[in-house]
């Protein structure tokens, strides 16, 4: 029924007190039968942020890391506890290229599954349409390896491993010039 990266098939022990009687009351939920503490499986936020060139290309970066090591992305990350979605933008950016963002405007949401360590991340990612000073200045730094830049009609879309990613870049697609 259920992936075996899904919540109810990884987690085991109730994070409070440790005990194995902690059951999955829902797809999304747990309850300890010893201290009655109730867990939520909910959906994490993130960013994605979308940086175009005077050419209208879109920026994307190749991952450093696992999981989808090499793989095309597009800058971003989760937000931290207490950040706004601005901020992390404005942050990821800063981390991953060393470059400022001057602008920000919110473009949409998606939902994502992101497997980590063996354990599904359900995520909410925010799309910003970002402005930058410069992007010559960029320096592929943090969790990416490089960057590139390509027409959004001409992405490869099995090029990008998550979901909310390729339907980033299909939305784009579809508002092609109203952004």
């Amino acid at each position: 029924m259920y992936s075996n990266t899904h919540p109810v098939n990884v987690l085991k022990f109730c994070p409070r007190c440790g005990s194995a009687h902690f059951p999955a009351t829902g797809s999304r939920s747990f309850k300890c039968e010893d201290c009655s503490f109730n867990y939520y499986v909910n959906s994490a936020a993130a960013v994605a942020v979308l940086l175009f060139n005077e050419n209208g290309e879109l920026l994307f970066t190749r991952r450093a890391i696992e999981p989808h090591f090499g793989k095309l992305d597009l800058p971003g990350g989760f937000i931290d506890p207490m950040e706004t979605g601005e901020q992390a933008a404005v942050r990821e950016i800063q981390e991953e290229l060393g470059i400022t963002v001057h602008s920000l405007r919110y473009f949409g949401s998606f939902p994502n599954e992101y497997i980590f360590s063996g354990y599904s991340v359900f995520t909410l990612d925010l799309a910003f349409l970002a402005r930058t000073e410069s992007l010559h200045r960029m320096t592929a730094m943090d969790d990416i390896s490089s960057f590139e830049f390509h027409q959004p009609l001409k992405v490869d879309l099995d090029e990008l491993p998550s979901i909310s990613m390729k339907n980033i870049v299909k939305e784009l697609i579809q508002r092609e010039g109203t952004y």
